[in-house]
């Protein structure tokens, strides 16, 4: 009971966050400006937002075709339709409660495929653990390469605060020396910090992530480059659709794939403070352009645009796999249904 009233209240805060969003930037539009938006709307070349949302279904697939590759060490071969078909369940589910696609996703394995619940768990924990170190070497990588209008935003921000700032050289080295601080601490006080429970706690969860990513190196030699490149498809194609929204916009059609690059950056912060993005993810892309002299109108185009086609296509798609899984559920209390179990090699 307890467990269902705090994904009711996480479930509220987000939506409330997302209708926030909405409701100011709503509240700070004029008539003339919210015309503006409108007339952006229409005037759009809605081919590429077709293209949109094209990308985001192959970007779903391929996740399918990553997570298949989990159950190899398992013993298990779900079909590449029930494992797409509960990919998509998981963001469907997602957008009501967060966290709740990863346990249907699960549910939907197992009642198509008749693959354990805990089984199925262990491949979604180490997918995500994965995702994570990916996405931090995004993020790292989009800081490294610092895109001049992101790179003069940022300085020209925080000088506003700090009368000096350090070069980027300083900063290097400056994370070097607290990088070797920390490695000589761990060495040094690690056994005895073991003693104290949350500390001892935080390393085991830390050991744990450690050992689901590398579990992928479990794979065999073909699988593990194949997960990994699968991984980067997942990636560029996320980032890919911020380039094609840009296309969809005579303002915007001249922006390099850099500026996609910081499309992705900023809508996954909005992805991740709202509910599914509502709200956040639409006006943090239009920030995003922003930095390149994108005007507002276009701009919050831009970003429901690209959230809406993204969100149309789970919508879409999963209502029909849920549909389908229903009737498969429906259909097991007359025909039983056996694991799926392949030889691995």
């Amino acid at each position: 009971m307890k467990k269902h009233i705090g994904d009711i209240l996480k479930f509220t805060v987000f939506v409330s966050i997302g209708i926030f969003f909405i409701y100011w930037f709503l509240l700070k539009l004029d008539a003339d400006q919210k015309a503006a938006i409108w007339e952006s709307f229409v005037s759009a070349r809605w081919g590429w937002v077709a293209v949109v949302m094209l990308a985001s279904l192959v970007a779903h697939f391929i996740r399918a075709l990553r997570w298949r590759l989990l159950f190899k060490p398992l013993d298990h071969c779900p079909s590449v339709f029930n494992t797409f078909g509960s990919v998509m369940v998981t963001y469907l589910a997602n957008l009501a409660f967060p966290r709740l696609g990863e346990v249907m996703r699960c549910a939907m394995l197992r009642t198509s495929e008749g693959i354990p619940m805990e089984k199925s768990l262990g491949t979604v924990v180490t997918e995500r653990l994965f995702d994570v170190l990916l996405f931090a070497l995004v993020v790292l990588l989009g800081f490294l390469l610092m895109f001049g209008s992101v790179k003069d935003f940022l300085y020209d921000s925080l000088s506003q605060k700090f009368s000096t700032l350090p070069t980027l050289a300083a900063i290097a080295v400056a994370g070097i020396v607290i990088l070797v601080l920390l490695v000589v601490a761990y060495k040094l006080f690690h056994q005895k910090l073991l003693k104290f429970k949350p500390y001892k706690k935080m390393a085991d969860l830390v050991a744990g992530c450690i050992d689901g990513v590398k579990s992928i190196l479990h794979l065999g030699p073909k699988s593990t480059i194949l997960f990994i490149t699968y991984s980067i498809a997942i990636y560029l194609l996320y980032i890919a659709g911020g380039w094609f929204i840009l296309q969809a916009f005579a303002d915007t059609q001249d922006l390099d794939f850099s500026a996609a690059y910081v499309i992705y950056l900023f809508g996954t912060v909005g992805m991740m403070i709202s509910q599914g993005g509502l709200g956040a993810y639409p006006v943090l892309v239009w920030q995003a352009v922003a930095l390149y002299g994108i005007g507002e109108s276009t701009g919050l185009a831009c970003g429901w645009l690209l959230w809406g086609a993204q969100q149309a296509i789970v919508i879409v798609v999963g209502l029909f796999f849920l549909v389908y899984f229903s009737l498969l559920k429906g259909k097991k209390h007359t025909t039983a249904i056996e694991p799926n179990t392949c030889t691995v090699k």
